[in-house]
């Protein structure tokens, strides 16, 4: 087996260009995804290239490096609109976990229950990707394709997550249903931001549900049926309706059935509009 660890980017570019090499960080996944098989011959760890470091404000808004874990960015002193993915990475497995795992690993693993997806696609997260041929730019939205799918071509490497600027007054939120309260798989999760103008109208809500399609999706109707209604009226009770979740395709498993994730879909919703409007976070 070869083992890279590069700390520059353009060496870790240079060996993903002549090598079909499986990128690890954190190895949360990577490894326990082995489950019992030798692994691959050829392993390239990010963990430790420096242009992957970091959580830092841009001018148009906030780059988290992809070699960035759970615990950094819940320690990061962040604005409101980031409360919600804190809460996710403080579901992210034990604390351990959120030790090693990081953000970027989260989205690539590309897992319907990826507890950080909801609360990025909510704040219209952007993957940075680098290959030896230079730099793009994908929506997340697009980036994860399907079950274990995602926008990655041989000799690309992600190197961070663009978060663009929201306004600073808004507020976040994420709310997730399991089995249990710790340790566990989604049943369905809920991200939620919004922001009001200052009589109190919604100017601006995004909602994304993870775990009841194969894919995170955002709940463009509910946004925009909530969009221009005064916070007052939507905070005590936020009724949602099938129509409003009619872009989901959840599936029945061991978990819950199809029928069950839609009713506690509709009810965490409701209920991470509420937080969010409330500026009570996850």
């Amino acid at each position: 087996m070869s083992y890279f660890a590069p700390v520059a980017l353009d060496d870790a570019l240079n060996v993903l260009e002549r090598n079909d090499a499986n990128v690890v960080a954190g190895g949360t996944d990577f490894y326990p995804g082995l489950n019992g098989r030798k692994p691959p011959s050829i392993i390239l760890d990010a963990s430790n290239i420096r242009e992957l470091k970091g959580i830092t404000r841009t001018a148009t808004g906030w780059r988290v490096g992809a070699s960035a874990t759970w615990s950094e960015l819940i320690r990061t002193p962040l604005p409101g609109c980031f409360d919600g993915l804190k809460a996710a990475g403080r579901e992210v497995g034990s604390i351990q976990i959120q030790n090693a795992g990081t953000v970027a690993g989260n989205i690539c693993n590309a897992s319907p229950a990826a507890d950080g997806v909801p609360p990025l696609l909510a704040l219209d997260a952007e993957v940075e990707i680098a290959s030896a041929s230079g730099f793009r730019q994908v929506p997340l939205a697009s980036f994860v394709r399907g079950v274990r799918k995602v926008d990655l071509e041989p000799g690309e490497l992600v190197v961070a997550v663009r978060i663009p600027a929201v306004p600073e007054h808004s507020a976040s939120s994420f709310l997730k249903l399991g089995s249990r309260k710790y340790l566990v798989i989604s049943i369905v999760m809920v991200a939620a931001l919004a922001w009001t103008d200052d009589r109190g109208v919604i100017e601006g809500m995004r909602i994304a549900i993870g775990a009841c399609s194969p894919v995170a999706a955002r709940l463009r109707k509910l946004e925009a049926r909530l969009t221009g209604m005064r916070a007052e009226d939507v905070c005590g009770a936020v009724p949602v309706s099938t129509e409003d979740l009619s872009d989901l395709s959840p599936i029945s498993d061991v978990r819950g059935s199809a029928e069950y994730r839609m009713a506690a879909a509709a009810e965490l919703c409701g209920r991470a509009v509420a937080a969010a409007l409330a500026g009570k976070g996850g």
